[in-house]
């Protein structure tokens, strides 16, 4: 892409950073340059974040109805998967996937709540009295 061809559109980072681009300068060699944003970038952007706040609400329906724990939701507002929170709190993914289930994690220690709470960057209180 020629440097005038770059686009400058107004991105979702737009206030805060650019982002660097090797464009092809006058004389045809490559450097780089700097764009506040493109236009189809930023839809693909926000697409994306819809399909991740919309898997955190339903992940809080799920709690609301009962169907998973607390931690369940948590991991997906975090953007968490098994292995990252395996990761931060040393619980097997097995053992996860075994407190996603609100009879199993009523009757988990504040021990392991803590675990979670500080993966989540939240208190065990809110960790415990979180219901949809």
């Amino acid at each position: 892409m020629k440097k005038e061809d770059l686009p400058q559109d107004p991105g979702a980072l737009d206030k805060f950073t650019r982002e660097v681009c090797y464009v092809k300068n006058q004389d045809g060699k490559y450097e780089t340059a700097l764009s506040r944003g493109w236009e189809v970038k930023k839809q693909a952007l926000d697409s994306a974040w819809d399909d991740v706040n919309e898997r955190i609400e339903d992940a809080r329906q799920a709690v609301a109805r009962g169907e998973k724990s607390p931690v369940h939701y948590f991991m997906e507002l975090r953007l968490m998967d098994l292995p990252v929170l395996s990761g931060y709190t040393g619980f097997f993914p097995f053992f996860i996937k075994r407190h996603l289930k609100p009879s199993v994690f009523k009757d988990l220690s504040d021990r392991k709540l803590e675990k979670y709470a500080r993966a989540f960057d939240i208190s065990v209180s809110e960790l415990k009295n979180f219901k949809g």
